[in-house]
Formats: C-alpha cells, structure tokens, sequence
C-alpha cells in the first residue's frame, strides 16, 4: 500500500520543500490548505504522515500548530526537518528582459518582510500584495505574464510555475531556517533515505502545579542535576484563564530507560503533568533542493 504525507500546501511551498528532500518518491504528496486541516486529516485517516511547521528563526515559534497538537488532536511528534528558508526574486519568462521595471512584488507578508533590505535598495518604493503563501505568489506571477509583477519565492517554486530566478538569496539574514514537525496518529517513525541524521530528540508538555512558588526553578533542576541538554523551553497559555500555561520542552535525546524516565517521575512527584509528545531523531537539509 503507498503511504500518504500530507503538507501545509499549495505545492512548492517551503513545506513542500522539505517533505521532497525528506521522503523516498514513493510516498503520495498531498497538499492541505491549513495546518489544522492538514493534523486533522492524520487523525482521520485520510494519511500515514503530516509535515507541519513549527518555528522559524526570524519569525518564532507557530503557534498555530502547537496549539491544534495541545488542544484539539494530540499526534505523536515522529520525527524533525530542518530546513533553510532561501528566497529568490523571480518573474515571469516574458520579462526577464525588463525586470527591473517591475511595478509590483508579490509574496507573503513573512517573506516581504524578510527581504527588506533588498526590495529597499533595489526597489524603493514599488508596492507589494501579499499572498496566502510564497507558493500562490509564484503561481500567480506565472498566470499573469502581462502583468509588470515580480514573486519572492523558493526554487522549487521557480520550478514548479515555470518563472525565471532574477537574483538568489535576497533575503536579510543569511541564518533563516524553518522547523518542520512530522506527525503520525502511531508512533511509527519514518526513516528518511536522504538524508542524515542530525540529533535526537524528545519533546515533553509539561504543566505546572498552580500556586507553588519555585515550581518552575524546580522542574528545570529535575533536568540539570540529571546533565539533560534542554534546547527549548516555551510556555504557552493553556486557555483555561489568565495566568494558566504549560511548557513545551526540547530534550537532546531520545527516551532511554533511567535519566528521562526518573526526570518525569520527579515532576509528576512535584505535582506537574507531563506528557510525552514525541521521541524521534531530527534531519536537517543543508542546501534547498536544485533545478
């Protein structure tokens, strides 16, 4: 039976991006429109995996995504994709010739954002319009080729619409990279054919008891005293009222059979709430993928 993965869509999204670097060419790519379509159609049945972002380095965390995790369909984390996020600034065959004289940039606001520094210099004061994603704004440029209007997308964008890649890597920050969640309604983890594994991991949910002073202080000592690297530790509201949040934590390790288990124990001990929500190794894709 060919498996399914799902991803935050139109096609050549960055998501997209990572799934083709991540998965073997026999997995069926299916696009979703939203990340909480997307998680639903894992718990449905409908597909074996989800790719879904979950922070970028300039951006922060999406906190879309965690939030539909905590509250609305509890998947198991299975696996990680780091990727780099490279814009390119890119027109429509038929003005190659004149695309300086572009009166207008199309893309999503994150990426216009991300690219100012270019766009100022190079283009300053031309109008942008934002778009549901760098993708859609590829495909809208390569639908309007009369149209004097430029797209700020990835390659495979490029590729996949058809446009002419004017200038590389215009955006700001040279370290801009997006985290990627691969979820499953199992725990079955999907080893990726190619490529390397960068770092194992495990990602807990932790809530804190109410009303105890030094509660936190005491949840991070159960980690330190045990020499577990945490590579993250976020909170997040719990939407039950004001003040009320729980902890998203990073370990840089899988699951073994002592130090996190004795960790959890001693927070459950301390009166937190801990849930596991993934143990699972982490890729990273060095270079975006090539025409």
């Amino acid at each position: 039976m060919v498996k399914k993965v799902g991803f935050l869509g139109p096609r050549a999204t960055f998501t997209h991006l990572a799934v083709q670097a991540f998965f073997d060419h026999d997995m069926k790519e299916i696009a979703y429109s939203t990340i909480p379509q997307c998680i639903d159609a894992v718990a449905d049945g409908e597909i074996d995996y989800a790719v879904v972002p979950t922070e970028n380095a300039i951006e922060g965390s999406v906190n879309l995504t965690i939030d539909y995790l905590i509250h609305e369909q509890p998947l198991t984390i299975v696996g990680e994709i780091v990727s780099p996020i490279e814009q390119h600034f890119m027109v429509h065959p038929e003005n190659r010739e004149n695309w300086k004289d572009i009166t207008r940039v199309y893309s999503h606001s994150h990426a216009i954002a991300q690219c100012h520094k270019f766009l100022h210099k190079t283009f300053k004061g031309i109008s942008y319009d934002y778009a549901t994603s760098t993708s859609a704004a590829a495909s809208y440029v390569s639908q309007h080729p009369n149209e004097c209007v430029a797209a700020i997308a990835n390659q495979l964008a490029a590729k996949e619409y058809g446009l002419e890649i004017m200038k590389r890597n215009i955006h700001d920050y040279e370290y801009n990279h997006t985290r990627f969640a691969i979820l499953c309604s199992t725990k079955h983890e999907y080893e990726s054919p190619k490529l390397p594994v960068s770092k194992e991991k495990t990602t807990l949910m932790i809530t804190l008891p109410s009303d105890q002073s030094g509660a936190l202080h005491q949840v991070l000592s159960a980690f330190t005293w045990r020499k577990l690297n945490l590579s993250k530790i976020e909170s997040r509201p719990m939407k039950t009222g004001l003040g009320h949040y729980f902890f998203i934590i990073d370990i840089d390790m899988r699951v073994d059979d002592i130090l996190i288990p004795g960790a959890i124990a001693e927070l459950e001990a301390l009166g937190c709430r801990v849930k596991l929500l993934g143990s699972y190794k982490a890729y990273n894709i060095q270079t975006a993928i090539k025409e």
